[in-house]
């Protein structure tokens, strides 16, 4: 005899009082609860949501850069309840499951040169973890323990953990967590938008390349090289708004890296899968790193799952005698997330989604690049569906608000406007106030100029509000 326990559906209120009382939401204020509720999300369906009044919007930013393939997708939830049904779970601490193993030997397989070796985790942070963690002891194993620090770029997120955290170069996001681990260092991003404040060339792109590039090689050589482990960056770097590298910055970079002896970690957690129209973002600006971090479009976002992509050279000394990675999770590569990675990976390859960012990449950057004409857009930036649009004051001289204006611009107003428009994107004020959007891989040129005309009404108010 089988029990089934029923749940019955929530009201709008019921669900608003039990967040309220019990659900402690990620980067956000809990005071907003108190104030006007939270906006719950019940369903989705290709590239639009559904909030739990019936309201659909469109998602502009793939849930968080995660659901590449689109919402409401039934071959994947087949596929995770296919394997639930086989094998729920096991670990890989000294066993294996074929999920895993099939899922590593593909993703091997579609990755750059000679990154061979995937150490699965549950999600980005956890996988930039096992990057720094593991650049720290290659070099102890290579006999250079000395080498334990990380470069990054100012403004740059890589995720959370501790290790992870002294990589992300955001102030705001650190002081309240000091300590960190030591050994995170900052250069300067490709922001060409605001070369002159960084200090660097205003005069071509490439020039401005070079210079970002050399302060990398500047930072260790004050540093001193023999205590360098790696350098981080992401292909387009999020935080901040979407920067994208100026053409040769990642040959000189990896030139760099080669000649001091240094780590290249291409962080991909949100840039692989698709989101610039290749499944690397390294293949897509032509660099070869020596590890790659992923999460996210791995799976849509149907289960969790993240990996650090190794290439021989570093698991050349883990491969022999005793040595052991002392170092690891107990839902990395999950079976059911393996699956789901591999039927995901099977639609890519059907539908052509690589391509269709390839081909329609150009027609959105020029739909975004049409809000110019408005006086509060002073930048459109970015590379295949991943763009970026920062607002100014003044165009001419590129006066960004304070930090008042900003939380009432992007707090106070945008943020809830565009909502309420049928638009779920960012309002991100980590660097300067920007608006981000990374849709589904799925959508073209129909939804860009939607997303187009919800912008532009939502700007326009806002700077007639200011």
């Amino acid at each position: 005899m089988s029990i089934t326990t029923e749940r019955h559906a929530r009201t709008e209120a019921e669900l608003q009082a039990m967040a309220k009382d019990h659900l402690w939401m990620h980067f956000s204020r809990q005071s907003t609860m108190d104030a006007s509720g939270v906006p719950i999300i019940v369903k989705g369906e290709g590239h639009h949501i559904w909030d739990s009044n019936g309201k659909k919007y469109i998602d502009g930013l793939a849930g968080l850069f995660v659901v590449n393939a689109g919402h409401g997708r039934k071959r994947l939830a087949e596929a995770a309840a296919k394997q639930a049904e086989q094998l729920a779970f096991f670990p890989i601490w000294s066993y294996a499951h074929p999920a895993a193993i099939e899922l590593a030997d593909r993703i091997a397989d579609l990755a750059p040169g000679d990154l061979n070796h995937v150490f699965f985790s549950t999600g980005g942070g956890e996988a930039v973890e096992t990057a720094f963690k593991l650049a720290k002891y290659y070099w102890k194993l290579k006999g250079q323990p000395a080498k334990h620090k990380v470069i990054s770029r100012y403004v740059a997120y890589h995720g959370t953990p501790q290790g992870a955290l002294s990589i992300t170069g955001i102030p705001a996001m650190k002081a309240m967590f000091e300590p960190l681990t030591p050994g995170g260092f900052r250069v300067p991003n490709t922001n060409f938008y605001r070369a002159e404040d960084m200090g660097g060339p205003t005069g071509s792109i490439e020039e401005f390349g070079v210079w970002a590039a050399d302060r990398i090689e500047e930072m260790i050589q004050f540093e001193g090289p023999d205590t360098v482990a790696a350098v981080f960056l992401e292909p387009v770097q999020n935080s901040g708004g979407c920067f994208p590298p100026p053409p040769g910055y990642f040959q000189r970079v990896r030139e760099i890296c080669d000649k001091y002896d240094v780590l290249l970690v291409s962080d991909e957690v949100i840039c692989a899968f698709g989101r610039l129209g290749h499944y690397f973002g390294a293949d897509a600006y032509g660099y070869q790193p020596d590890m790659i971090t992923f999460a996210k479009a791995v799976t849509s976002g149907y289960s969790p799952l993240g990996g650090t992509i190794v290439s021989d050279k570093i698991y050349e000394p883990f491969s022999k005698g005793d040595t052991t990675f002392y170092h690891g999770y107990t839902f990395g590569g999950h079976p059911v997330s393996a699956a789901v990675a591999m039927e995901n990976l099977d639609i890519f390859e059907e539908e052509g989604l690589l391509e269709n960012v390839r081909t329609n990449s150009p027609v959105f950057r020029s739909t975004l690049e049409q809000l110019k004409d408005l006086p509060i857009v002073g930048d459109v930036r970015g590379d295949g569906y991943f763009f970026g649009i920062e607002l100014v004051k003044d165009k001419v001289t590129k006066e960004t608000f304070d930090d008042d204006e900003s939380e009432r611009l992007l707090r106070g107003f945008l943020s809830k406007a565009l909502f309420e428009a049928g638009l779920y994107c960012r309002a991100d004020d980590r660097g300067d106030p920007v608006i981000q959007l990374a849709p589904p891989i799925t959508i073209g040129p129909r939804e860009f100029t939607e997303i187009e005309q919800i912008l532009r009404g939502v700007l326009t108010e806002a700077w007639s509000r200011l």
